[in-house]
């Protein structure tokens, strides 16, 4: 069982990942041969982007059970624990992250055995990672409904096909619009610390042959004070309950400024980054990283020796501020508390 796609590749043996880390200047990858190989992939951001991330933990819990043969089913069952509470340890607040260990645990449990393990675990994992493409180019199509021709978008961090397994959420919309023959333009802010707007979407754009304008973060509020943003398009790490949104860091700034210039503020998201056990944003946990992607920009120091520094890896956007969350089931709208859950009803 195979599958290949910009982000990762699956041998049937070993996880093979783009090392995002070093695009656009170069393609390196990474090959993990076990489940901590792959926890280390996501913990240094080898490989980022929630739905990615699902999809690659899913492998890892399979290389986590690699060497089940000839245990006893409640030895491996043991161990395969113990995988998950590793990888569920690496990045806390993609929810697709746990999504996807819960998933794989629960057919473990179904099958009950240790015959066949390995195969039925990398099925599973498989169907994951196929089934995120064919939500992603489903979120495509409702979102570029949403879009018209000539309209001008704006993006934050990267929800592209890097993102995810492939295609993209945010990036997913465009790409679907632009398929139906609309002319889009995309404004990309930079998204400091980590650039993933500058260094991974206008790789993205760029490669697609669509026109993208690299601006920095705080550019962001005047190109909208000048009436060139049609539509902002974020993606989404999780959704709360009551319809907040959890998103790289600075998202929250744009959808203050969109509300402010009357621009419309989509999230894209496939349902697995919707958590309806969390009540609302505030109950979100915020991954804090290391002060170095602050105080140092392509591994040169840019500040002080002994400066402090606060860097949340993320913000929580308010569910008022979102004019709607589009998922691969259809464009949800407020009131997003009663909304939201009926997608898990159909």
């Amino acid at each position: 069982m195979k599958l290949r796609t910009l982000t990762m590749e699956w041998t049937g043996e070993s996880l093979i990942l783009v090392d995002q880390r070093k695009l656009p200047l170069e393609e390196v990858y990474v090959e993990c041969k076990d489940f901590m190989d792959v926890a280390r992939a996501i913990k240094e951001m080898i490989v980022r982007g929630a739905p990615a991330i699902g999809a690659t933990a899913a492998f890892g819990y399979v290389l986590g059970a690699k060497d089940s043969k000839g245990s006893s089913f409640e030895e491996v069952f043991k161990r395969m624990k113990k995988v998950k509470e590793v990888l569920s340890k690496t990045r806390p607040t993609a929810v697709n992250l746990f999504w996807a260990l819960d998933r794989m645990e629960k057919r473990l449990i179904e099958h009950g055995k240790v015959e066949d393990l390995y195969e039925v675990l990398e099925e599973e994992a498989y169907r994951i990672a196929i089934e995120d493409i064919e939500m992603n180019k489903s979120i495509g199509k409702h979102g570029a409904e949403l879009l018209k021709d000539g309209d001008t978008v704006l993006t934050h961090c990267n929800a592209g096909a890097l993102a995810t397994v492939d295609f993209g959420t945010a990036l997913g919309v465009i790409r679907y619009a632009v398929k139906q023959g609309k002319r889009i333009k995309v404004y990309v802010d930079e998204t400091r610390p980590y650039q993933q707007g500058a260094r991974l979407t206008a790789w993205e754009l760029l490669k697609e042959g669509i026109e993208a304008i690299l601006i920095t973060d705080n550019m962001a509020g005047w190109v909208m004070k000048q009436g060139l943003i049609d539509a902002v398009i974020v993606g989404a790490d999780r959704i709360a309950a009551n319809g907040d949104v959890a998103n790289k860091i600075g998202t929250y700034t744009l959808a203050v400024l969109a509300n402010r210039h009357n621009v419309p503020f989509y999230v894209a998201a496939p349902s697995s980054s919707i958590d309806l056990e969390t009540p609302n944003g505030s109950m979100i946990p915020i991954e804090e990283r290391s002060p170095d992607e602050v105080t140092h920009c392509g591994g040169r120091r840019i500040a002080p020796e002994g400066v402090k520094v606060y860097n949340p890896a993320f913000d929580v956007t308010d569910a008022s501020l979102v004019t709607a969350i589009i998922t691969e089931k259809g464009v949800i709208r407020p009131p997003y508390e009663e909304n939201l859950k009926k997608i898990f009803m159909e």
